[in-house]
């Protein structure tokens, strides 16, 4: 699939804020199930994106050699999966961009590897939220990086 231009730059980042990136120019979302990607999302598959003109605008991730033809990307601060590189190019990780609903999954590759229970992860039971964890919830103060490019991260009255 040839690349398309997004109406607006999408924007995204690691979890605490330490790396971020920006593209226009996607490709086809996918949901790669191969053994590589499950170990390097922690996951049951790998959510990826290709860019064809990403680039980082606050840091740089570290880049770890997964094979002997591709290498992938993390925060070296907070270990959010960001990219997966070969020599055919850059896919960023769907989970990262501050707007994950702009680049869905449209294929799913790498069936071999598939976890035998994912086809059926929808069916499985669904627990209403309780009182309980809502009051647990409006407890927490998240130190998570918000869904949006900022100047400067953490906030300055978090840096006394």
């Amino acid at each position: 699939m040839s690349a398309t231009e997004a109406s607006e730059t999408l924007t995204g980042g690691c979890q605490c804020g330490a790396v971020r990136f920006a593209t226009k120019l996607v490709g086809r979302g996918s949901i790669c199930h191969c053994r590589m990607c499950q170990k390097a999302f922690g996951s049951f598959f790998g959510p990826l994106v290709t860019s064809h003109d990403g680039h980082w605008t606050r840091g740089e991730p570290k880049w770890f050699q997964s094979s002997d033809a591709a290498r992938r990307a993390f925060c070296g601060e907070c270990g959010t999966p960001l990219a997966y590189e070969t020599k055919f190019g850059l896919e960023l990780a769907i989970g990262t961009f501050d707007e994950p609903e702009k680049v869905p999954p449209e294929i799913q590759v790498n069936l071999s590897d598939r976890v035998p229970y994912f086809a059926g992860l929808s069916t499985l039971p669904v627990r209403e939220t309780t009182d309980e964890w809502r009051d647990f919830m409006s407890g927490i103060h998240s130190n998570q990086h918000p869904d949006h490019d900022t100047e400067s991260w953490p906030p300055r009255e978090e840096r006394l």
